[in-house]
């Protein structure tokens, strides 16, 4: 695979702009583990090999266990999330998939006896922000491997 163009060289401030939203997510006080969780699941859904690659390996810098990276395509199978990270991954896929479903009123109730009106909010940013770098990436065929954490 070859990149197509370097988007954050040729556009440096469009990348700022998505960092200011990736800064805001960070802050918001949710989970470091439920973060990544939801970019590798929204990574996943929409075929982004390098957010997954990325976010596997943040989530396991964050602690996460290989188990549950496994299973997180079978999450609804799995004993191995909370009701909290069920109802993120359930948002996270409803979000993601946006174009092809409703996202129903019994789904919004759910998630809020989880979260509270702001972890709402911010968690919800990060499923557009994740949504966001995986267009970016797969568009201009960021190459997959290359991600070291820091």
């Amino acid at each position: 695979m070859k990149a197509r163009l370097n988007y954050a060289k040729i556009a440096p401030d469009a990348l700022n702009a998505m960092l200011e939203l990736e800064k805001y997510v960070s802050n918001s006080g949710l989970e470091k583990t439920l973060y990544e969780l939801v970019k590798t699941r929204a990574s996943q859904i929409n075929g982004c090999a390098y957010c997954i690659d990325m976010h596997t390996k943040d989530a396991r810098m964050a602690g996460e266990t290989e188990q549950r990276l496994y299973a997180l395509n079978a999450w609804r199978e799995t004993p191995f999330y909370t009701e909290r990270e069920r109802a993120a991954l359930e948002w996270t896929e409803a979000l993601t998939l946006i174009s092809e479903n409703d996202v129903p009123d019994a789904l919004y109730e759910a998630i809020r006896k989880f979260f509270n009106e702001k972890e709402m909010v911010a968690l919800t940013m990060a499923i557009i922000a994740i949504n966001g770098w995986n267009r970016l990436a797969i568009s201009f065929r960021t190459v997959p491997g290359s991600y070291q954490p820091s």
